[in-house]
């Protein structure tokens, strides 16, 4: 009589225990903000590619960020690049204008 009783009790929480693993299963998770350099770091990919077409980045770091004049400031992100058997860094500097995020340069510099 007591099992009866018991499983009566738990055939009552089935509905309450589906909705709780659809939530569960269903919940949207928050998505994690990225950093603010991650849309100059795209650029500075999409870039280079175009520059050294043959070539293939290996590596990615963003260097820093640094105000250039009171309009403007520079994300500074470092390429490692191979091309056959050569490997070279390459440190690309973008210029962008801080109010509008419009692109004043782009320069590139190879160094070891």
């Amino acid at each position: 009589m007591q099992a009866t009783q018991r499983l009566f009790r738990y055939r009552n929480m089935m509905p309450l225990l589906f909705i709780v693993l659809f939530l569960l299963l269903f919940q949207t998770f928050p998505a994690y903000a990225q950093p603010p350099y991650a849309k100059w770091g795209r650029l500075a990919m999409q870039e280079t590619m175009k520059r050294y077409p043959n070539a293939q980045i290996v590596d990615y770091l963003h260097v820093g960020r640094k105000q250039k004049t009171p309009t403007t400031s520079e994300e500074t992100f470092k390429l490692l690049l191979q091309k056959g058997n050569r490997r070279w860094a390459l440190l690309v500097h973008i210029e962008f204008v801080n109010q509008t995020e419009e692109v004043v340069n782009i320069s590139y510099e190879e160094t070891r």
